[in-house]
């Protein structure tokens, strides 16, 4: 089971990332832009996902994912912590993240990190 010093060695290893405190939790951010938050007390994240994802993710898997109230109109999801896999599915939730959040010149730069796993 994935934790919160694990989330926090994948997010900063990923290129140009920071973490900042913000809402009295840390956040993760590339270029600036928030990827991804450690909110609940550090037992879950909360990262960036495109609504029509978010949406499929949450009712496939409701045991892991679910979409915070005060977030349903913005395109974030949050994960248990506790419920991933591994840290292997972490990694890449938070990359895939970091992708939505990355700017294109990062994303040139880094073509292993550009595209998500193709089935």
């Amino acid at each position: 089971m994935p934790d919160a010093e694990e989330v926090r060695a994948i997010a900063l290893s990923l290129p140009e990332t920071t973490e900042k405190t913000a809402w009295s939790m840390p956040t993760f951010r590339v270029a600036g832009k928030m990827f991804a938050t450690l909110p609940e007390e550090e037992t879950s994240i909360a990262v960036r996902c495109p609504k029509e994802e978010r949406d499929e993710l949450v009712l496939a898997e409701p045991q892991k994912f679910w979409i915070a109230a005060h977030e349903a109109s913005f395109a974030w999801v949050r994960a248990r912590l506790a419920a991933l896999d591994d840290t292997d599915e972490l990694r890449a939730v938070l990359t895939d993240s970091w992708r939505q959040a990355a700017p294109p010149r990062l994303l040139d730069a880094h073509p292993e990190l550009a595209q998500g796993p193709t089935d």
